[in-house]
Order: C-alpha cells, then structure tokens, then sequence
C-alpha cells in the first residue's frame, strides 16, 4: 500500500507538520479536514494505520472511531487531542484507540507511535475477536507438547490420570482438557478442592447424605460422585485428604460403589477419576501421610506440569494471550507490551507460576495507562526486580532486597579516591551519575527522549545536549 497512513485534522499545522515528518522516514500518507471525508475514502481504500483529532467539524473523532471499529476491529487508530483530560481519555480508549496522543505532542514521540501502529497491524494475529474462542492450553515447550500428546493419547480412555507440579502451572486446565477430549466430554465435569473443605463437610461433599443422617440433614443430598455420573470427577489437592477419607476414596476405585453418609444403599460409581497435587506423594507415602495403596490406585498414569521457568520461552505466548482474555472479559482492547517489558516479565520467577502470569496480565488489562505497556507501566515489583538485576556489583543488598543508602558508598568511594590522591574527581562523578540517569530514564520510557525529560525534570534539549556531552548517542 503506498499510502499506508491516513491523517485526519482539520488543523493545516497539524497535517504539514505530521505530513513532513512522515515524509523524512519515508511513509506514505494521506490527509483528510475532517472525518466524513475519510469515512467516504475508506469505501475505495483502507489504510493501515490513521491519526485522527478527536475535536473537528462534523464527525467528531470518537463517533469516527465508532463506525471505523465497527467494520474494520484491527485497523489501529491513534487519537489526538488538546484536551487532555480523563474523559477524553477514558471515551478514546473504551472506543478502541490504539493510543491517545496528548497536544502538543513531540513529533518524533508521534512518529514513534505511528510506526508501532504500523507494526502492530502488520503481526499476523496481533488482535484478537470477541467471538474468537480462547484456548484453555497454550505452550510451544517441548515439556507442555508432551503434555498434548498424552492428552491426545488418553482421548479414548478411561484410566485414572495423576496430574502433578507446582501450585498456579495449570493442573486443573489439563484435566478439564482430559475431560473435554474423552469419550465423557458431553457429562459432567465436576472438580472438588478436597484442601478447602473442612474435614468434617468433606465426606458429604464428596459422597452426599441422607436425610436425618446428622444434625442439619435437613433432606437427602447428591454428593460429587453422584453429580459426576458417567463424566468426570477431578479431584484437586489429593495430597491434603484426611487419611479417613483417604480410605473410603480406595474403597471406591477398587469395587466402584459409595454409601452416602448414613445411608446403607450401595451407589455404583460411574466416574473417571483425575486427580492432582503440588506435593510429592511418593515422600508422603514414605512417612505414612498418605495410603501406598491408594497412591498406586490413583497414580495409573501421572502427567507432570513443568514450571513456568521451566518454559520460559512459553512466556510472551501466554502473555498475549492473557492479555486477549483479560480485554475480552471487559469489552476492551487488548494491551500490546513493548519489547523491553516483555524481556522483563519472561525473566520474571514466577514463583505462582502461570496463575500468577496471569494474575499480572489482569493487573496490566486493568492498570496500564496507555494500550502500549513499558517497562514504567509494569507494577513496582517487576521495576523493582530489574533495577536489582541492573545494581552494580558493589551494591548492598539486604535480605528483602531493598539496597542501602547509596549516598554512603558513594561518600566511602570519594573518601577512598581522595586518599588515593586523585583530584578533579567531582566531574567525572557527575558525569557518571547523570549519564545513569539518562539511560534509566531512557529505558523506562522505551527510548522517548521527551518523555525521559520530563521524568528527570531537564527540558529536551537539555536532555539532547547532555546525550551528545557524554557520547550517550
């Protein structure tokens, strides 16, 4: 497309300046005085990015953005504004902006934003519809594609699974996935956290009651056997079952019937069994926390989880698609993370695994101010966790990870140059720390040289004089 760009400003100063600047980087353009005439144009031609006011005679620049998103969702649109208040602000993004551009802006900041528009449109699957359905399980590491190749194995089968691994890595996502791809998959699937239910309720929980048995049995009650006929039954957290319990779970794989409490019918029990753990059962069985026999009833075929650290490379992945799942639940666009802050989550620990990736993609969903997410735009303990990796090795570190004061190793530094003889000492220090200062500055704001200003408190031309003083080009 030879004019990839459409800008839209019933401001001539605004079109030359942005028209001229397009021109230097060699990006094709075409300008429009107002929106009605773009939304003509848009019948012959659609670009691949537009710049548009969102104050102009007729068709405003929201209401432009409406129709625009109505019939074309990917193309990405970047709103400007001189009014820069939350409302404008807030109404641009719920209509599906790309990024609200602020008057006046810095034209190379624009320039900027208008290439990554430009990038974001040309990512093959860069969007995602409303009525595109999510898939439960993602992962391209060769652990996560055993994964998928044992559920596809098992598809036709009834065997009890074992899922093991870490709190948060997905177990109960791949028994759903177990369940979904099995010849059950149009019964119930039913999951019991047996960990969260108190010890006295768990028994009834899982195999229900009949009336009068006990104080409160006010009628007969289904247990989760019982809503699981002919599906799935997934059991969470086996590890923690009180050994009690542990007994009557056996009783049940080996003959396939229960009794509910206070009952003295036999039910015969029409489930798959899959259950799962964080905790190594083989260790519990040693200490006599947990049935031998029980163990091997339930540990037929085991899948373990791996880690999120352990698929690191799975990371942008899941982030996307978090990102998509977290927009679509509240009707919004989804968050585009630079390659800066992507570098810093899929170095991140991730103690809580995947459920703790995602916890963090709601946070950004919710938190992030502008649809493109930095590294600033990170909550403070990922900052945090990279100004760490980036402490010089003389740094002090403290058991919570906090340093101490600098200000004291760098008056023990002076002190042991002085004594050493040095002098002039004062300008190469100086230098030193504002040229740390201008590269912390730059890397939060991904390289915006205004925006660095502002956050250093310098104008941009002192910004732009002190890079070329210290070489920083």
């Amino acid at each position: 497309m030879d004019k990839p760009v459409w800008i839209i400003d019933d401001d001539k100063a605004i079109r030359w300046v942005l028209e001229k600047a397009l021109t230097r980087v060699d990006i094709g353009f075409r300008s429009f005085t107002n929106a009605d005439d773009a939304l003509n144009a848009l019948y012959d031609s659609v670009p691949q990015a537009i710049i548009s006011d969102i104050r102009m005679p007729g068709t405003d620049g929201l209401k432009f953005l409406a129709k625009l998103k109505a019939e074309h969702p990917q193309l990405p649109v970047i709103i400007m504004t001189a009014h820069s208040d939350l409302d404008s602000a807030v109404a641009a993004f719920q209509g599906g902006a790309f990024e609200y551009l602020p008057k006046p802006f810095d034209i190379d900041q624009a320039v900027q934003l208008i290439e990554r528009a430009l990038a974001d449109n040309r990512i093959e699957g860069g969007l995602i519809h409303p009525h595109n359905e999510l898939p439960a399980l993602l992962g391209q590491a060769p652990a996560m594609q055993d994964v998928f190749r044992a559920i596809g194995r098992l598809s036709q089968s009834n065997v009890t699974v074992l899922i093991t691994g870490e709190s948060g890595t997905g177990k109960e996502r791949v028994a759903e996935a177990l369940h979904r791809h099995s010849i059950r998959s149009s019964k119930p699937f039913i999951a019991i956290n047996t960990a969260a239910i108190p010890r006295d309720l768990l028994e009834s929980e899982l195999f229900g009651h009949e009336k009068g048995a006990f104080t409160g049995a006010l009628s007969t009650r289904r247990g989760r056997f019982e809503e699981a006929e002919a599906g799935t039954l997934f059991l969470d957290e086996i590890g923690d079952m009180p050994t009690e319990m542990q007994t009557r779970l056996l009783r049940v794989l080996s003959d396939g019937h229960f009794y509910r409490v206070g009952g003295h019918t036999p039910i015969k029990a029409n489930v798959r069994v899959i259950a799962a753990t964080h905790q190594n059962l083989e260790e519990r069985v040693r200490l006599g926390q947990f049935r031998e026999d029980l163990y091997h009833r339930l540990n037929v075929i085991r899948l373990r989880l791996p880690a999120l650290r352990e698929r690191s490379e799975d990371i942008p992945l899941l982030v996307r698609h978090f990102l998509a799942k977290s927009a679509l639940s509240l009707g919004v666009e989804s968050k585009r993370l630079t390659d800066t802050a992507m570098e810093i989550i899929t170095h991140a620990p991730f103690m809580g695994n995947v459920r703790e990736l995602e916890n963090l993609c709601q946070w950004i969903t919710v938190m992030a101010p502008g649809q493109t997410v930095d590294i600033c735009d990170l909550p403070p303990e990922l900052r945090n966790l990279l100004a760490l990796e980036h402490a010089p090795d003389n740094s002090t570190q403290s058991i919570s990870g906090k340093s101490t004061d600098w200000t004291i190793e760098l008056s023990e530094e002076v002190i042991r140059r002085l004594k050493a003889g040095e002098t002039g000492i004062i300008d190469e220090l100086t230098h030193r720390f504002e040229e740390s200062c201008i590269r912390a500055g730059l890397a939060c704001t991904g390289g915006r040289k205004v925006e660095a200003a502002q956050i250093l408190g310098w104008g941009r031309n002192t910004l732009t004089r002190k890079i070329q003083e210290l070489g920083l080009e």
